[in-house]
């Protein structure tokens, strides 16, 4: 099953969520504060977290933050005040994966939650030059060390990699990694391109890995 963790401090939002997560076959623990949150996220036996953005002590957006530098590449699901779609370039920095706005509908964040589940597949591929993926897993080892990737630097080079050989536009990136309805900026993209080269120990001047095709894209070499 499923194991999902909602944070909020507004029980009016949490309990009914918690319901219909529940019955459509959800393992959901609920906590109100910050600091909580992460103390249970850190147990690591949540696959998918719903962050309210306003919790008490720690807000969403920073248990997002720290939980990523902390190398949980969980997806995580942020949800702003109402009025709040500005919001969104600074939920992809803080490494969330979607945004929620109040007021919304059960069934779209219930459709959100299964589309991030959902990506990647069942396969493990052996890429180029020591990297390995385990898509279904969200793992990557490069010559057999194991890399802490969040889940957009995952997603980035899973993209890459299928895609290996071929430039990928900066444009089919952002749509399926990030989805282009709320998507504003590359700044973000490229700050997440960076990130993931250091992991993989990438030189983008001499890339081993990940080639800028300039005024294009990027493209995943073949060994």
């Amino acid at each position: 099953m499923t194991r999902v963790l909602l944070a909020g401090s507004d029980s009016s939002l949490t309990k009914p969520l918690a319901r219909a997560l529940t019955g459509e076959g959800y393992v959901v623990a609920v906590v109100s504060d910050g600091l909580t949150a992460l103390a249970q996220a850190a147990t690591k036996t949540h696959q998918i977290l719903v962050l309210d953005v306003e919790l008490p002590e720690v807000s969403g957006m920073e248990v997002c933050r720290r939980l990523r530098l902390d190398g949980h590449n969980e997806p995580v699901v942020l949800i702003a005040p109402e009025g709040a779609e500005d919001m969104a370039p600074s939920v992809l920095e803080s490494g969330g994966d979607d945004l929620l706005t109040k007021p919304f509908r059960i069934v779209e964040l219930l459709a959100r939650l299964k589309a991030l589940l959902r990506r990647g597949g069942v396969d493990v591929v052996v890429a180029s030059g020591g990297l390995r993926l385990d898509v279904s897993g969200h793992r990557a080892w490069v010559d057999g060390a194991e890399l802490k990737l969040a889940a957009k630097e995952f997603e980035l080079l899973r993209v890459l990699v299928r895609e290996a050989g071929s430039v990928v536009s900066r444009e089919d990136l952002l749509k399926e990694v990030w989805g282009t309805d709320w998507w504003t900026s590359t700044k973000t993209l490229d700050m997440h391109m960076s990130w993931l080269r250091k992991k993989l120990g990438d030189n983008a001047q001499d890339p081993r890995y990940i080639r800028t095709i300039r005024g294009v894209g990027f493209r995943f070499e073949r060994s």
